[in-house]
């Protein structure tokens, strides 16, 4: 029975944990860490299975995330969230699919790690402040100040997000296309006046250390980089964290992944992880669940 209840709600306890941490890797520990402690329980003493595993999951998200805190801030070069394939439905909710959204990571990373577990579980999650005050240790009066204040940094700082979908998808198919064959008007005309690129390596591998911003920019940057590598690599395709991206192989292994963030038929950002360390897992399609707190 207690195998049965953590593998039902392991998609719901995924969501939560890689929300807080930004990485699948780390979420996988969580939930492996998580359930040795269910395995320990006795089922029949848990009158709300889902509830206690939601709590479990977050204190121990929350732990892992003061740990590693201090460590991302001496990253090297630009620091992105480990992008995670998910399946083309997942923009059906759109709500779930901007909270996984490469820029939305990007805000959630400036909070603090308390401000992004309230933040993620009661806007995202829809989970009541008393709920979330008896997962994180702070009275309900608290956590509804955190909310408040966490709530307004992130929308002071939150992209305009459209999730992937066919249109999304054929403005990429038409941007590559473009770099590939050289059509450097057509390229431009699919870039917003103000989108941003960023890219990870690292440190590992050749990849912009800083952001790069505005379109003349961009669109060189990306003209260097597809000159550099088109006659070895193969493009797939495909979706990662609710956006449309493309996947760069070389050799058959994957060089680099690059998600797009399109608004109004523009692309308003690329978000490019070459870091090897965050592509071992980007075979697995993850299913992401909100649940019905």
């Amino acid at each position: 029975m207690g195998e049965d209840a953590f593998t039902e709600h392991r998609p719901l306890l995924f969501t939560i944990a890689y929300e807080m941490l930004g990485s699948a890797t780390d979420a996988e520990d969580v939930l492996q860490e998580s359930y040795l402690r269910w395995s320990a329980v006795d089922p029949a003493t848990v009158e709300h299975p889902r509830a206690y595993l939601v709590r479990v999951v977050t204190r121990q998200a929350l732990n892992h995330l003061r740990a590693v805190k201090a460590r991302r801030e001496e990253y090297v070069g630009a620091w992105l969230p480990e992008p995670i394939r998910t399946a083309p439905e997942v923009g059906e909710d759109v709500i779930l699919a901007e909270s996984v959204s490469m820029a939305m990571m990007l805000v959630l990373e400036t909070l603090n790690p308390t401000e992004r577990a309230v933040f993620v579980l009661h806007d995202v999650f829809g989970y009541p402040h008393g709920e979330i005050a008896a997962s994180i240790g702070k009275s309900e009066v608290t956590v509804r100040q955190i909310a408040h204040r966490a709530r307004r940094h992130v929308h002071a700082r939150r992209r305009r997000f459209e999730p992937d979908s066919d249109g999304t998808r054929e403005i990429v198919r038409r941007f590559l296309l473009a770099a590939a064959t050289g059509e450097v008007q057509t390229l431009m005309d699919l870039l917003a006046p103000d989108v941003v690129q960023i890219s990870d390596g690292g440190g590992k591998v050749v990849a912009a250390r800083r952001p790069i911003t505005g379109r003349d920019d961009v669109a060189r940057f990306v003209l260097r980089v597809i000159r550099t590598s088109a006659a070895t690599t193969q493009v797939e395709h495909t979706t990662y964290n609710g956006m449309p991206a493309a996947r760069f192989m070389t050799g058959g292994e994957l060089d680099w992944l690059v998600a797009f963030e399109i608004h109004n038929g523009r692309i308003t950002g690329l978000y490019g992880v070459r870091n090897p360390d965050k592509l071992h897992r980007a075979d697995t399609v993850h299913p992401l669940d909100r649940g019905e707190a």
